[in-house]
C-alpha cells in the first residue's frame, strides 16, 4: 500500500518466539492460541500468503489487518481487507494498521507489523469525518 509510513517490523521479535519454540523453551499452546474471532477473521477478512505456517508446516498462513484510530468511531477494531485499507487512506484522517499472520490450522498468530495510513495530520486543520452511515449501512 503506498501510504504507509511509520513502519514498524516485528520479525526480529517472531523469530525469537519460534526460537524458543524449537528449543522447547516455549510451549505449542502459549503460540498456537488463535482465539476463535482471529480465525474468522483470517477466513472472511483475511489475504492468503505462499508463506507456510512456521509451526505446523502444512498450512499457508493468512494475513489480517485490524484498524484503529480516534477518528474512526464504531469501525475501531475491525478487521478490514486491502481494498478497505484502500478506500479508508482515501478518505480517513490517520489511523493505524496492525497487521497479524494467522495460521488457521494450528492456531499460530503473531503481529507482523503495524503501520499509518490516511491523511497527515496538518496544524490548525479540524479533523476530516468519514461519511456518516446510516443504520441499514452498518
Amino acid at each position: 500500500m503506498p501510504g504507509r509510513r511509520s513502519v514498524v517490523d516485528y520479525s526480529l521479535q517472531r523469530r525469537a518466539v519460534l526460537a524458543g519454540v524449537h528449543a522447547g523453551r516455549t510451549g505449542l499452546f502459549e503460540v498456537c492460541d488463535a482465539s476463535p474471532y482471529l480465525s474468522r477473521a483470517a477466513k472472511y477478512h483475511g489475504q492468503p500468503t505462499d508463506v507456510a505456517c512456521p509451526v505446523c508446516r502444512r498450512e499457508r498462513l493468512t494475513l489480517v489487518n485490524y484498524v484503529y484510530g480516534e477518528h474512526l468511531g464504531p469501525v475501531a477494531g475491525q478487521a478490514k481487507t486491502e481494498a478497505e485499507l484502500a478506500r479508508m487512506d482515501a478518505a480517513q484522517d490517520e489511523f493505524s494498521v496492525y497487521q497479524v499472520e494467522v495460521c488457521r490450522g494450528c492456531g499460530w498468530n503473531h503481529l507482523d507489523c503495524s503501520y499509518v495510513l490516511g491523511a497527515e495530520p496538518e496544524p490548525g486543520r479540524q479533523p476530516r469525518r468519514g461519511r456518516r452511515r446510516t443504520a441499514t449501512e452498518q
